[in-house]
């Protein structure tokens, strides 16, 4: 029986609200719209992309501190698949992150810093991703990995 690992709320929530911001910004006329809409394009498939393999290993994160270690294993494909597209991964976030400068100065023109903050935040978002949650989900199954020999 395969194991499904459910990505943790507080990352749902924000995803959730990041993509609640985003569209609201794609709702705008003009650049500031146009620019949302590229932000929305690039970004679509990589939060999928993530919330297939990347964030649901951090659900083993509480039980591996506690020593947990049962049903553990169907994480692997996930982290080894994160590992094997990392590169890609972050690839993509540079993409996402010119789009979102693209996004930060068309509403700094339009005078709308509601975008502009939100541009700013999703920035801080990939930033935290590259710098602890795809590293935490890559340790999870080493963890796991060395666990389970």
């Amino acid at each position: 029986m395969t194991e499904t690992f459910e990505i943790p709320a507080a990352l749902r929530a924000e995803h959730e609200e990041l993509h609640a911001r985003l569209l609201a910004a794609t709702r705008e006329p003009g650049e500031v719209g146009e620019a949302a809409r590229e932000v929305a394009r690039l970004l679509h498939p990589h939060f999928v992309r993530e919330e297939e393999f990347a964030l649901p290993p951090l659900a083993l994160l509480g039980p591996l501190a506690r020593g947990e270690t049962q049903g553990m294993s169907d994480v692997l494909p996930m982290t080894r698949r994160l590992k094997a597209e990392l590169p890609s991964m972050l690839a993509e976030h540079r993409q996402i992150v010119g789009a979102l400068e693209k996004l930060r100065s068309a509403a700094r023109k339009a005078g709308r810093e509601e975008h502009e903050r939100f541009a700013d935040a999703l920035v801080l978002h990939a930033q935290t991703e590259e710098s602890v949650l795809y590293p935490a989900a890559l340790a999870v199954g080493e963890l796991v990995g060395l666990r389970g020999r």
